[in-house]
């Protein structure tokens, strides 16, 4: 499959990214991944090993999106919880009696 990361073309294919990322330790994945075999790499460590670039020069994107098209599950960012008003002692006080405190 033909993609382009970091605007230079590379022809990649599966059994490719298989064969270059054999032998290679998987570094503490934080962000996006990408699953390859039976081990989990951070997005931006396995476009450094297939395009032989320096992590800088390219997005996680442009690696998720190639990653994804040659049939590798991927995962994104986790999703954030949203944020919840914390109730002040008295508001809370106030709900455990059921009457709740308007401020």
């Amino acid at each position: 499959m033909r993609c382009v990361i970091a605007r230079f073309p590379f022809d990649l294919t599966k059994s490719g990214v298989l064969e270059s990322m054999k032998g290679i330790k998987p570094e503490q994945v934080i962000g996006e991944s990408v699953t390859i075999g039976r081990r989990t790499y951070p997005v931006k460590q396995v476009g450094q090993v297939i395009t032989r670039q320096d992590r800088r020069d390219f997005s996680a994107g442009e690696v998720l999106r190639a990653m994804t098209q040659l049939g590798f599950t991927c995962r994104g960012l986790p999703q954030a919880a949203a944020p919840t008003r914390v109730l002040s002692p008295l508001e809370k006080a106030a709900a455990m009696l059921g009457h709740p405190v308007t401020v």
